[in-house]
């Protein structure tokens, strides 16, 4: 053995040895239970301190590479093999515990898993049944489309310009004026959110919102180190968010028609009075209005139609209607918002599918869409008549609800908190998946949101038996105790 650490470099002593003893080990040169040199022979071969040959063999002990044998000696761990591959790798768990997006929610983590069963009874999700999808219409306009080379390439940044001019001919019944400049496509309701977060505010800013909101499900904002904050929408809305916004970025998060998870419409009145607390304190409004084409009775108009001063960032999406698996939405803003999140959508993903571009293009100017979305309207009503018939059968003596008016859901209110996570898992053990209050609220324990959209009549006539046994057996427990 004629090696020897060296003085030079950037490595200390300590570390070329811990390096020199690993390379033999994987070497096999000294194989699992290989007697290794006193630390004084071995401090004489490598010409240094005994202390240096000490500290480097009790960081591979540390590391379960080496072992003592108290009164023989130090040999080379049998679990040495297993050891080195772990200290050659990077430690992994450490990247993701210090990563910036936050881990979601154990339960929604759970419902993200199960929801792929087929064996699953889906009664929350956020989906239209495979039935509800045009999918032979879908195949059959595929045959109908005459793509240019272009087509197959990456799209502009800001999306497909004659899509883009389809999407404002379509808004303006939403009252929505707009200009192909002024819209973005994107892939998806969450990816608009995403952009915003990154491309147009500041860390610490405030994003003010409803107590019960879909944005506690998800994480585009708190993973960017956004503040969330529950606002009451009362008489003293616009002091409330001049109180709390001060001198900090702020914008406010609604979902004006048909809200996720609560299924509520504002009236006109209370759009108007939220567009202008807005105005005062100049806090920009997202209006995520990704459901309101499902509504049951006339549409209302959007709080974007009463905006002439560029505040409000419309939201759209064909994901709730047409097909999730589409992938495309579209932002609605002033034109150099637009082309900022353009640019830094670019970045992240260079467009949205131009194939699917192409296809939401078609089902809008061949009018196909709208034909869709009314057949879709009366289908999802008759779902909603028939749980709201089975709830009034099976659980209206522990719960309540509002009618829905339309959607996909009902935020079902029991009369006790007893929609905790063991509530939750007793119904998964019955192949049941629920989206309890919690995941939207942390601190409401009594509700859930019930769709009407997936599950088919009898798996909603068996989910809801179950959930009614497993409600009464909590209320049981909550009275006794």
């Amino acid at each position: 053995m004629n090696w020897q650490p060296t003085r030079q470099g950037d490595s200390t002593l300590q570390q070329q040895i811990v390096t020199w003893i690993t390379e033999r080990i994987e070497r096999g040169d000294w194989v699992a239970g290989t007697k290794l040199p006193t630390q004084r022979q071995l401090a004489m071969q490598l010409g240094v301190n005994r202390s240096t040959v000490q500290q480097a063999l009790e960081e591979l002990k540390a590391a379960d590479i080496l072992e003592t044998t108290v009164g023989s000696g130090i040999y080379v761990a049998n679990s040495s093999w297993h050891s080195l591959i772990k200290l050659r790798q990077p430690n992994w768990q450490t990247y993701i515990e210090t990563s910036l997006h936050k881990p979601n929610y154990h339960t929604i983590q759970l419902i993200n898993e199960y929801e792929q069963r087929d064996d699953i009874i889906r009664l929350g999700t956020g989906e239209l049944a495979p039935s509800l999808l045009p999918t032979s219409e879908m195949e059959a306009s595929l045959k109908e489309l005459s793509l240019q080379p272009k087509a197959l390439g990456y799209s502009s940044p800001q999306g497909n310009k004659r899509l883009r001019e389809a999407i404002c001919q379509y808004v303006q019944k939403r009252g929505i004026q707009a200009e192909p400049e002024n819209v973005c496509i994107v892939s998806g309701a969450l990816q608009a959110l995403q952009l915003i977060a990154v491309g147009l505010l500041e860390q610490g800013s405030i994003v003010f919102q409803e107590k019960t909101s879909y944005l506690n499900s998800v994480h585009p904002f708190q993973s960017v180190g956004m503040q969330m904050m529950a606002i009451e929408r009362d008489e003293g809305l616009a002091q409330t968010l001049a109180l709390k916004k001060r001198k900090r970025q702020a914008v406010f998060y609604a979902v004006p028609t048909l809200n996720n998870p609560t299924g509520g419409v504002w009236t006109s009145l209370e759009k108007q009075e939220l567009y202008e607390a807005c105005k005062q304190s100049r806090i920009p409004i997202i209006e995520d209005d990704v459901y309101h084409e499902l509504l049951f009775q006339e549409e209302s108009s959007a709080i974007k139609s009463m905006d002439d001063s560029g505040q409000v960032l419309y939201i759209g999406s064909v994901s709730k209607t047409l097909s999730p698996g589409l992938r495309i939405g579209w932002l609605i803003g002033p034109t150099t918002v637009i082309e900022r999140l353009a640019d830094i959508k670019m970045q992240t993903d260079y467009g949205s599918s131009a194939i699917s571009q192409e296809i939401v293009l078609h089902w809008l100017q061949s009018g196909k869409y709208e034909r869709h979305i009314k057949v879709l309207r009366q289908e999802l009503q008759k779902r909603a008549n028939f749980v709201e018939k089975l709830l009034n059968e099976k659980i209206k003596d522990c719960a309540s609800w509002e009618q829905p008016k339309g959607g996909f859901y009902i935020w079902l209110k029991f009369h006790a908190p007893i929609v905790d996570k063991s509530f939750f898992m007793k119904l998964l053990q019955l192949n049941v998946l629920i989206n309890p209050g919690y995941i939207y609220d942390a601190q409401d324990n009594q509700h859930i949101r019930l769709s009407y959209a997936y599950a088919s009549r009898e798996e909603l006539q068996y989910g809801i038996e179950m959930m009614y046994r497993v409600a009464r057996e909590s209320l049981s427990k909550t009275a006794e105790g």
